[in-house]
């Protein structure tokens, strides 16, 4: 661990910890929640979403204005997202104002008053924001893709929720799910930037001394891959595609070895699925591979948007290029890549909101801070047996095809899946 990154654990559970930037003039505090689209049933579908937007709608202490207006009066800024495993909320602040982060994040943590008129009001925002997402087909192509690889469960469902199941779900059930999973041990705040870990530790005692604690046991449901194919026609102009297969957790001993080989096969304007399909054959503007991992499993992902005639040509190229994988990697290529995932890594390390995002994940995955060191060196690692190892691991699987748009001539899954063995 670095000498810079300190943990602590309060006597209420809640976990801290920290990264000393001392050469920067700001902080970034957070909350992570072990709260996401993976603990929720089908009639809450949507539920951590909702409650992550009517935090920001009003606390015992805030109205939603005073949220906005306190934040900003020193220049900062306050955020919040859900994803399917947690929902995070965090802040950015001049390094004087780490106080004032400390209590604003705290306060929409415990504090929300989930405000009956409020909630209303909320409750046509979102169902705004699912209408736009469904508006956006590389959105949708996306959740097409979630739900047929993980179909019938919590982790295929859509994080935002659907149009019925928000415009119904009963204030009782927000405030009930809010209770049950917004508690000291499935918390973990992160913060890095310009101040002592001391200093933090004792703002936390302070803000969250009454915070819940232990709440009732709360569920997950394990990961199960199926995969198969979804289509959905619609009068667009492109083909929105994504192929996929199941990935690797982030404790899989094959992690590295996979992101790399992602990185090599579709992670930038240099690999092969850019090269052989944009540059060479131009039959896209944007295609690119994905790895998507989660604690108990995830997915390789591949995404190309094409014209209705191209994609016919297109998923016999992409195939082709998947096969290509077991004949050998060339050292130069092996190299870039590897390059390219180092930096990623060492690059976000720059920004405080990204440094205390990745510590909070880390703890909330692996139990402990993992040393830059540590993750280059598993990079560096990575042979080019590992990337033929990792790819008949992935590629032998059963697929997903999700296609979405004018999709006459996306073949049949039968054949495409064959084209794969």
């Amino acid at each position: 661990m670095s000498d810079t990154v300190k943990i602590t654990t309060l006597d209420n559970g809640l976990q801290i910890i920290s990264d000393r930037m001392p050469t920067v003039e700001t902080a970034s505090v957070g909350v992570w929640v072990e709260a996401g689209a993976r603990n929720e049933s089908p009639a809450l579908n949507g539920v951590s979403h909702m409650l992550e937007h009517m935090t920001f709608k009003g606390t015992e202490k805030r109205s939603a204005q005073a949220i906005a207006e306190e934040i900003e009066d020193v220049g900062g800024h306050i955020n919040a997202y859900t994803s399917r495993e947690n929902t995070a909320y965090y802040a950015k602040v001049l390094k004087e104002d780490l106080g004032l982060a400390v209590d604003m994040v705290s306060d929409l943590v415990l504090n929300a008053t989930l405000d009956k008129d409020e909630l209303e009001r909320e409750r046509g925002v979102i169902l705004q924001e699912i209408n736009q997402a469904q508006d956006t087909p590389d959105d949708v192509v996306f959740d097409l893709f979630q739900e047929a690889s993980f179909p019938d469960q919590a982790l295929g469902r859509p994080v935002l929720g659907t149009l019925d199941g928000i415009s119904n779900m009963p204030r009782g059930d927000v405030w009930d799910y809010m209770k049950s999973h917004y508690r000291t041990d499935a918390m973990v705040m992160a913060a890095a930037g310009n101040f002592e870990h001391d200093q933090l530790v004792e703002m936390a005692a302070t803000h969250y001394a009454d915070a819940p604690k232990m709440g009732s046991e709360r569920t997950q449901e394990a990961a199960r891959y199926v995969g198969g194919d979804i289509r959905e026609k619609r009068d667009i102009e492109q083909v929105q595609l994504l192929l996929g297969f199941e990935g690797f957790s982030y404790l899989d001993d094959d992690f590295y070895a996979a992101s790399v080989m992602s990185m090599l096969f579709g992670g930038g304007m240099s690999s092969r699925l850019f090269q052989e399909v944009r540059e060479k054959r131009g039959l896209v503007y944007s295609v690119y591979s994905f790895l998507t991992a989660y604690a108990d499993s995830g997915v390789l992902g591949i995404y190309a948007g094409t014209g209705e005639q191209e994609v016919a040509e297109l998923i016999p190229i992409i195939c082709d290029e998947i096969g290509k994988l077991n004949d050998g990697i060339s050292e130069k290529e092996l190299v870039r890549a590897k390059a390219q995932l180092k930096s990623s890594i060492l690059m976000s390390l720059e920004s405080t909101s990204s440094r205390a995002e990745q510590l909070a994940r880390q703890l909330m995955i692996f139990g402990r801070p993992i040393p830059v060191s540590e993750a280059v060196a598993k990079i560096e690692a990575v042979d080019e047996d590992d990337i033929i190892r990792v790819s008949g691991r992935i590629f032998q699987g059963t697929p997903t095809l999700a296609s979405l748009g004018p999709i006459s001539n996306v073949e049949d899954f039968a054949k495409f899946e064959a084209r794969l063995k």
